[in-house]
Formats: C-alpha cells, sequence, structure tokens
C-alpha cells in the first residue's frame, strides 16, 4: 500500500525484472478514466487496474502514450497522483493472489525531467521507465544516448521505439546497438510500425550480444506476427534466433483477458517443440490487425487513438466517457459505429462476457 503522506511503498514486492520479462508477458498500456470536467475519474481508473490484474496481466505500464502524455504537464498535475493510485489498486488487488507483476511508468521530457519522473516512479513502487524520446526528435544519436545513460542511473529502462505518427522519431540500426550497451536496460518495447525498423532493433541487440534484454511487440498493427516469427540472427560467429516474447500495447489496453490466453498459447505451442506454425495464427493475426485499425483509427492517422479505446472500455462500462486532455482527440466520423460492431465481427478477440461477470466487483 502507498503512504500518500510520504508518498513512498512500505513493501515493494522484490522479483527478477529480468526473468520476468524474459518470460513473456502481456502488459496493457493503461488509460486514463476522465470525468467531463477533466478531472481524474478515480473509480473507475481503480476498475481498469483491477481489471488488467484480474485479465491475468504480467504487468502494466502508467504514464505512457496511451495515458496521454499530458499528465507530465505540470500544469495538470496528474502524473504522480495516476502512478500512485495504479500501484496501490494493483497492490490491493494481488494482495490476494500474490504474483510477479511488473509496473512499468512513462517517462518523458529532457533529462532533468525524466530523472524527476523516474525517481517519483521508483519511490512509488514502479520496476522500471519506459523512456520516449519524443522531446528529442531533433537531437543527435549522442545527446539521446547520453539522456538514456542518465535516466538509467535511477532506474532500468524499457526501451521504447515509438511510431513517427503518434510523436516518436526515427532512430537508426547504429542508436539501438549503441542503446544495447547500457547495462541497465532490461527490455525495449518495438513500436516503430515499420518493419525494417522491428528489424533493426532485433539485430543491433544480437550484435550487442544482450539476449537479456527482453523484445517487447509494441506494433499494435503486427502483434500476432511478431510473437510468432523467429527472426534469424548471428552474434560471435553463431547463428540463431530471436523473437518477440510478450507485448506492451496500447491494443491490449482492451480486450486483455482474450490476449492473456492468446499469448498463453503461443507460449504453449513454442515450448511444445512443434516446429509448424499453426496457420490459423496468421488469420487470428489478421482479424486483430483490422479490429486494431478501427480501434486505432489507422484511417484517419491514428487521430482517433486514444478515444477508440476508451470507446471499447466504455461500452464495457468500465469508463464513462471518451475524454482526454488534448481536445481535438476524437472519435473520427464513423468511428463509433465500426467500434459498436467489432465484438460481433470479432468474437474471439472480445472480453465482454468476461468483464460483464466481473464489473460490479472492478468498479466497488
Amino acid at each position: 500500500m502507498v503512504d500518500t503522506e510520504r508518498g513512498a511503498v512500505d513493501t515493494v514486492d522484490v522479483f527478477d525484472i529480468r526473468r520476468h520479462l524474459n518470460t513473456g508477458q502481456v502488459i496493457p498500456a493503461h488509460p486514463l478514466a476522465l470525468l467531463p470536467t477533466r478531472a481524474m475519474d478515480e473509480r473507475h481508473q481503480r476498475a481498469l487496474t483491477r481489471y488488467y490484474v484480474a485479465a491475468g496481466a504480467g504487468g502494466m505500464a502508467v504514464g505512457v502514450h496511451t495515458t496521454g502524455f499530458a499528465i507530465h504537464d505540470a500544469k495538470i498535475g496528474l502524473y504522480r497522483p495516476a502512478l500512485e493510485l495504479a500501484v496501490e489498486t494493483a497492490n490491493e488487488a494481488l494482495a490476494r493472489d500474490p504474483r510477479p507483476f511488473v509496473r512499468v511508468a512513462g517517462l518523458i521530457g529532457d533529462t532533468a525531467q525524466a530523472v524527476r519522473e523516474a525517481q517519483i516512479a521508483q519511490a512509488l513502487g514502479y520496476h522500471c521507465g519506459l523512456l520516449s524520446l519524443g522531446a528529442w526528435r531533433n537531437a543527435t544519436d549522442v545527446a539521446i544516448i547520453a539522456h538514456c545513460k542518465r535516466v538509467a542511473e535511477v532506474m532500468p529502462l524499457f526501451g521504447f521505439y515509438l511510431q513517427p505518427a503518434v510523436g516518436g522519431r526515427r532512430l537508426s540500426y547504429a542508436f539501438w546497438r549503441e542503446f544495447a550497451e547500457i547495462q541497465n536496460v532490461v527490455a525495449i518495447k518495438v513500436a516503430p510500425f515499420d518493419r525494417y525498423a522491428t528489424m533493426d532493433v532485433v539485430r543491433a541487440l544480437a550484435d550487442a550480444g544482450r539476449d537479456d534484454i527482453a523484445l517487447y511487440t509494441g506494433n499494435d498493427d503486427a502483434i500476432i506476427p511478431d510473437l510468432v516469427t523467429d527472426v534469424p540472427v548471428t552474434s560471435g560467429g553463431r547463428a540463431y534466433t530471436r523473437h518477440f516474447v510478450g507485448g506492451l500495447l496500447g491494443q491490449w489496453a482492451v480486450w486483455t483477458s482474450r490476449a492473456v490466453e492468446m499469448l498463453r498459447e503461443i507460449q504453449a505451442w513454442r515450448a511444445s517443440g512443434v516446429e509448424t506454425m499453426p496457420r490459423e495464427w496468421l488469420s487470428r493475426g489478421a482479424a486483430l490487425t483490422m479490429a486494431n485499425a478501427v480501434i486505432f483509427d489507422a484511417a484517419h492517422d491514428y487521430q482517433g487513438c486514444l478515444p477508440g479505446i476508451l470507446e471499447i472500455l466504455r461500452l464495457q462500462g468500465l469508463v464513462r466517457g471518451t475524454w482526454t486532455f488534448d481536445t481535438y482527440e476524437q472519435l473520427s466520423p464513423g468511428q463509433s459505429e465500426a467500434l459498436a460492431r467489432l465484438s460481433e465481427q470479432f468474437p474471439d478477440l472480445a472480453d465482454d462476457d468476461f468483464v460483464a461477470e466481473r464489473l460490479d466487483e472492478f468498479l466497488r
């Protein structure tokens, strides 16, 4: 539990973060539930956290793009409250059935801000920081690497390759090769929505000999292809394969229990030793990408991305509305109707029944 006066965690669960992440986890990118006044809706915010724990997620990421980067603004003042409420609620839920659960904090801004946020997150009991480089769009690789090293001195890093369409920047193979030399990197969320850029990160880790850094897909448009593909790499003259072990995804902020089932199926297939991938995974991957196109509003350059995620959760009763701090972020024309049809179009992806059976408990 969190001591709200001191802002620290009385007891933080201690586990091997690297081992937990390399085992492969579903990590939802935690949205922010707001009231029409743009105040945080604490009841529904807690409901979301309880939902992710109950769904079997292996962790959560708070203060990330799906939460809304606006909460990092000192004028809004919700960075610490949002992280604190999430960790307090997760700790309470996990106390009934303890298990490893990684808490990832979003970190943004210049070095001073990112370090300050890392210190806050660490004091609250977060295990690692997902470091966004959106504020460094015009900086050199040398400057960015120095920034990353400084933040890594405060807490372990979960690297983040965010697509340019929503605030990220292109990062070269050379950048990731140098980033992989930072010892306190525990994982990388690869989310450029670009196959060439995705492979750059995989190759860089292999060339650096960093098999201990977990690969997590953030490519919401290619979740299943990332998870089932063995990427051929070489390191020190040894040829082998790397694969994405899990995901830290905005898409997994919805239909989370089905995402957990899906990842467990893939893990069971990998453990079975059967080399041939079931062809049905190709169709399931296509279905998930088509559903994500509606949720993320790909047709309108992702303008309705966050409202799309919130609308699915609203339809399930987990949030009250689709409000964000950026008033331009609204559902695009026709998106609401398309979202309402998704559960019928893709019943194997939706978890409406799971939520409906537990909604009262989530909202208690």
